[in-house]
């Protein structure tokens, strides 16, 4: 059963998390609560998110493990206080066995604790902040998508063997926007002539563009998800902009149906693309256009594996999700076939995988797509897995 939960935030109340029960005894049923942004211009990203793990769940045969298994999905709408409140109605109401999603990482930090504290397993599958990867990781924690850092520490190795010599960077000013620019800092040996911030839902990049202009960089690395990367973008082509543009989590497949031609030209970095030549990735393609009659981008790539990943764990664990260390250990030792091909974990339970060069270009048909151009890294673990001590 497949259920979509819509709660008014005065509806809930903010009861204390309480440890989930263990029990020797596999479980008859199993409820997962999924955690998407629905609301307002990023809701693609959350609807990518919704429609890949839901889509595993209906090949799965509506099971989890071979468990009847119900999704509990929730809006966080963008907000940390909203987020923090469904984050508790899934633990504390619909009593769910594990949580997955989260798209924004803002949402992800203000959650977490909850998680944490209440012993829920959480299998992330967009936001990747920094300090859940170091000194803040835990056990309960896992992601199947990435850490924040690393498409840009890819794009900074590529930036540099490209030998653009000056970069201006611009980015959202939340967490994950100073994760990436750092990310970028990390591997770009060249200099940084600018960092320009942006509030998260800023409409008009008029002044910032000018700063971009003004410059003297030889490009621009450019961090803008969802429906922020089509307004600027749309921007940038309006204004001009003769510098190439390198971008990380700004143009995929959420945005092209909208950016179209704008995006022809420029460049990105990604651990998956709908063109990766995987067979288990052709098959979820395809799969996923003839469910939804859309393509999928990375954010439904990753929630599609995040499901087989907890299908594999439990059928491992022999059904005893409610055992929190056994599932933890079959999370961490359990295989299974991504849409990536390669994908591990680090110790602090976050990927290691592969990085490719994308390029947004026009089908003969007339559509848009990104197209990989070659792999910049291979086996890429996110830097502060050095500063992450499980305590088991």
């Amino acid at each position: 059963m497949h259920r979509t939960t819509r709660i008014a935030p005065t509806a809930l109340a903010l009861l204390a998390a309480l440890s989930a029960p263990a029990s020797a005894e596999p479980v008859k049923s199993v409820k997962i609560g999924l955690v998407s942004t629905l609301t307002g211009p990023p809701a693609v990203l959350g609807q990518h998110t919704r429609d890949g793990f839901q889509l595993a769940i209906k090949q799965l045969g509506g099971k989890i493990g071979g468990i009847p298994a119900e999704v509990v999905v929730v809006d966080d709408e963008l907000k940390p206080e909203i987020g923090i409140q469904r984050v508790e109605y899934l633990i504390e109401r619909e009593k769910v066995d594990a949580i997955v999603g989260i798209v924004f990482s803002n949402i992800l930090m203000a959650t977490a604790r909850r998680m944490v504290d209440s012993k829920t397993v959480f299998i992330g599958t967009n936001a990747g902040p920094s300090p859940l990867a170091g000194r803040n990781c835990s056990p309960y924690l896992f992601s199947a998508a990435y850490q924040n850092d690393q498409n840009a520490e890819a794009m900074g190795r590529h930036a540099t063997s490209r030998g653009y010599r000056k970069i201006v960077v611009v980015a959202p000013n939340y967490q994950a926007g100073k994760d990436v620019v750092a990310g970028f800092k990390r591997e770009y040996k060249g200099e940084i002539v600018d960092e320009i911030f942006v509030p998260l839902a800023q409409p008009d990049f008029s002044s910032d563009l000018a700063k971009v202009v003004s410059s003297g960089a030889d490009a621009a690395f450019v961090f803008m998800p969802g429906g922020l990367g089509v307004t600027f973008v749309k921007q940038w082509r309006q204004a001009g902009v003769a510098l190439p543009m390198l971008s990380a989590h700004t143009i995929d497949e959420t945005n092209l149906p909208a950016l179209q031609e704008a995006a022809v030209g420029t460049s990105g970095v990604t651990n998956w693309s709908p063109a990766l030549d995987v067979p288990a990735s052709r098959a979820f393609v395809e799969a996923f256009r003839a469910e939804y009659k859309y393509t999928p981008a990375n954010y439904a790539a990753h929630a599609y594996d995040a499901a087989m990943w907890l299908n594999a764990a439990v059928t491992a664990s022999r059904g005893e999700i409610a055992d929190r260390a056994k599932l933890i250990d079959a999370l961490r030792k359990t295989k299974f076939e991504s849409v990536r091909g390669r994908f591990e974990i680090g110790t602090n339970q976050f990927p290691i995988q592969d990085y490719y060069l994308v390029a947004v270009t026009k089908r003969d048909d007339g559509s848009y797509a990104t197209e990989i151009d070659r792999k910049i890294v291979e086996g890429l673990p996110d830097a502060y897995g050095k500063d992450c001590k499980m305590p088991f």
